[in-house]
């Protein structure tokens, strides 16, 4: 038997982790298997084992993945611009690759302690990012407004991907980009 190098092992594990963040943005949590996840990753169900104990540790690793720097990133602009892109049919159109919150939030609220955790920490980075930019005199203002400004882009686009009126859910993009300052 073949031993398999760390770069390898590295690169398969980054295969796993791509595949089960777009796969559980796309499906959520139960509507994938960890079978189907290794399909996507293009390897054996078997070598799941070697790189997670569980399905809950993968939940929680792919959304560290997602979430740390090099994934979604913290946004570099303004939060009208940053509402740009998040705001747009684009986004809404594709939760596969888009952001975990929107696409995941109401699943993971019944998470595993570790993933919700991953989450937690990842909510407050994203506010001390747009806190940066947030209109208002002091900290808290601007803490308060970013709070407010991401909490409703996240809104947006779950109440756009639930719309079944195509216009009704360009409008909540739309909308919330307008108030929002875009």
């Amino acid at each position: 038997m073949m031993k398999v190098s760390r770069d390898q092992v590295a690169e398969n594990r980054q295969r796993i982790l791509d595949a089960a963040a777009q796969l559980f943005r796309e499906r959520g949590f139960e509507g994938v298997t960890v079978a189907q996840i290794m399909k996507a990753a293009g390897l054996t169900h078997g070598a799941f084992y070697g790189h997670f104990a569980s399905k809950d540790e993968l939940i929680a690793q792919a959304f560290a993945h997602v979430l740390c720097p090099g994934g979604e990133g913290a946004p570099a602009v303004g939060i009208a611009d940053y509402a740009e892109g998040y705001l747009s049919a684009g986004h809404r159109d594709r939760p596969g690759a888009g952001c975990l919150f929107a696409a995941l939030g109401t699943e993971a609220v019944r998470g595993a302690a570790p993933a919700r955790h991953t989450l937690t920490q990842a909510i407050e980075r994203r506010i001390e990012d747009f806190s940066r930019t947030a209109p208002g005199e002091t900290p808290e203002a601007r803490r308060r407004a970013a709070i407010a400004s991401w909490s409703a882009m996240v809104g947006a686009v779950v109440l756009s991907r639930i719309a079944d009126d195509p216009a009704l859910s360009d409008e909540l993009l739309a909308e919330t980009k307008a108030w929002l300052g875009g």
